[in-house]
């Protein structure tokens, strides 16, 4: 490997450890000053992820998609939100096999109380340091990032396709 490529690697692995433990110092910081009386942050997330849908509606797994969660995971979110009637279940008319997630009035009016208070905690928490133009710097980068690395195929590691390459030689 030449030594401008070794470079160019660890400039890319300094900026997505800068990245990764700023988003976790950030993160943590929002859960513990996150306004959960009446949900908790993870259900903040299916929330928010349902009201940006058309009909504030979506397929179960199109939004266990959109969550750093397991199917799982999300499956007993969405029956505890259930419960509560901030979210409701219908049949997927185009999929009999399919689940519809919808937000209710009520989830909506829940989520709309909590995301004004979290939104100030956002503003106050990722603008501590940050001037507007570098926010606006970091959203662009950010959005770069992402349409980036979502374009790209993911690659299996060179071990595993070495394994890949063995087992069917």
């Amino acid at each position: 490997m030449s030594e401008s490529r070794r470079t160019e690697k660890a400039t890319a692995v300094a900026a997505w450890e800068a990245l990764f433990r700023a988003q976790v110092t950030v993160m943590r910081s929002l859960n513990a000053d996150f306004p959960g009386g009446e949900i908790s942050f993870n259900e903040y997330d299916v929330c928010f992820n349902l009201s940006t849908q058309p009909g504030r509606r979506c397929r179960m797994r199109d939004l266990t998609g959109h969550l750093l969660l397991t199917q799982p995971s999300v499956s007993r979110l969405v029956d505890r939100l259930l419960a509560r009637g901030i979210v409701e279940k219908q049949p997927d008319p185009t999929d009999a096999r399919g689940v519809i997630v919808a937000l209710t009035p009520h989830g909506f009016d829940v989520y709309r109380q909590v995301a004004v208070q979290h939104a100030a905690s956002i503003a106050q928490q990722v603008g501590a340091g940050l001037s507007d133009t570098e926010l606006r710097t970091l959203t662009e980068l950010c959005t770069k990032l992402r349409v980036a690395v979502g374009s790209t195929p993911a690659r299996r590691p060179a071990r595993a396709l070495a394994d890949a390459d063995t087992v069917t030689a």
